[in-house]
């Protein structure tokens, strides 16, 4: 069946569910096939469920008429969702990087929003199967389109520029994430770099960081819009102080964005939102409004007082980058008695030990009271250093619980599989 007899049936039932547990009536069940899993023994029970249509790429699980067979069902969401993105004539905003995305994505959706009609990805939906999905989500009355992009191998950025079709796009920054995937450094950079290539080749523009060298040099030969620091920038900036938050400051346009995200490291992404708004001419009373009222969530740069204890809460993930930043910026702004709850990296491959040997160094410069580590990685290195070490966050948790810490700073930072937000809940 070709892509556009499908779409012309997506047009009457434009839902997508990849999972028969999540069957919305008259949906469309695409079946995916996983490492564990084929997706195509649940048609039956999707369409049983109430999808209108199951496409599925393995014909030993035909049900019927409502059964739309094709080569390849993963090839035919990617070509779906960039056949309904080429129906539209918006800006598509591209988010790439080591660090940020998430939160850039949603200030940027937030400021672009008091003036436009916007769609965002949805949480982290930025892979080889969100990013389709995201794209099949965007309604037909949209003007603007944020659509996240994350990768963990090279080439793995432009192909998902092939099926977005980006006019737009920003790098947020290029650190040690995926080194598993990627490899090296170096690669990380040339992957980010992607999203600048992409953009050169089809006449798009970038807004570009100055604050980075790297990536000043990464999109050169690019349509950029620039914003930092320097007086030469589109947008320029600067930091201002703030016991908690971060806040940046625009003489330019007399502009202050208060924000509720813990960390000077958030002046890039508020001021990254900040710029694309500025280009796209939404006026500087609006961007101050939208970041005022923007509320972080999913346990990103988020503050919470919990039991007498200030926990600076920045656990969704981390990498070597990520957790050097935040260790840096709440060592020199929380208040004391102050501590940090770690928990390994994961994703580094060969470089995991060498890295968190880092982070301990790192850790040794900076004025905390209490150390707690978690994790095999940081328990090879626990003698390097005084601290409290677990193995599991179970059981940091339950000895956490016995502690008074009441009127402590506590910042947890650790990657998403320790789920180190179940500190907080006691």
């Amino acid at each position: 069946m070709q892509i556009d007899e499908i779409f012309r049936i997506y047009k009457s039932h434009p839902v997508i569910s990849i999972d028969n547990r999540k069957i919305e009536p008259g949906c469309i069940f695409v079946a995916i096939r996983g490492e564990k899993f084929d997706g195509n023994s649940f048609a039956r029970s999707a369409l049983d469920a109430g999808a209108a249509y199951a496409i599925i790429d393995n014909g030993d699980f035909y049900v019927d008429e409502r059964t739309l067979l094709v080569e390849n069902s993963l090839q035919t969401l990617q070509q779906l969702a960039n056949h309904h993105r080429k129906q539209f004539t918006i800006p598509f905003i591209a988010i790439c990087g080591s660090n940020g995305k998430t939160t850039t994505k949603e200030l940027t959706h937030a400021v672009l929003s008091s003036t436009f009609k916007t769609f965002a990805t949805k949480g982290n939906l930025n892979n080889h199967i969100g990013v389709p999905l995201t794209l099949l989500s965007i309604p037909r009355d949209t003007e603007m389109a944020i659509i996240e992009i994350g990768a963990n191998h090279l080439n793995e950025t432009y192909e998902l520029c092939k099926i977005a079709e980006p006019n737009f796009g920003v790098v947020t920054n290029n650190g040690k994430d995926h080194l598993e995937g990627f490899g090296s450094v170096e690669n990380v950079v040339k992957a980010n770099s992607e999203l600048f290539k992409w953009l050169k080749e089809t006449k798009g523009k970038a807004f570009v960081n100055m604050n980075h060298t790297d990536l000043i040099t990464a999109s050169e030969g690019v349509n950029r819009f620039t914003y930092g620091y320097s007086t030469d920038a589109n947008f320029s900036y600067r930091l201002t102080p703030d016991e908690k938050y971060a806040t940046i400051f625009s003489s330019r346009l007399n502009m202050q964005l208060d924000s509720h995200l813990f960390g000077d490291f958030n002046g890039d992404n508020l001021a990254t939102a900040a710029a694309i708004a500025i280009y796209f001419e939404v006026e500087p009373v609006y961007v101050e409004e939208a970041v005022r009222g923007y509320l972080p969530g999913m346990n990103r740069s988020q503050i919470l007082v919990t039991n007498g204890i200030t926990f600076f809460v920045d656990c969704y993930n981390a990498n070597p980058s990520s957790m050097e930043l935040a260790l840096r910026s709440f060592a020199g702004t929380a208040k004391k008695p102050k501590g940090v709850i770690l928990a390994d990296m994961l994703e580094l491959g060969e470089f995991s030990l060498k890295e968190h040997e880092h982070i301990i160094d790192q850790i040794k410069m900076l004025d905390l009271d209490k150390i707690i580590l978690i994790g095999t990685y940081f328990g090879q290195l626990k003698n390097k250093i005084t601290c409290t070490h677990f193995l599991t966050t179970s059981e940091a948790s339950a000895w956490f619980r016995q502690q008074n810490f009441s009127g402590w700073s506590i910042l947890l930072k650790g990657s998403r599989g320790y789920a180190l937000e179940q500190l907080i809940n006691f």
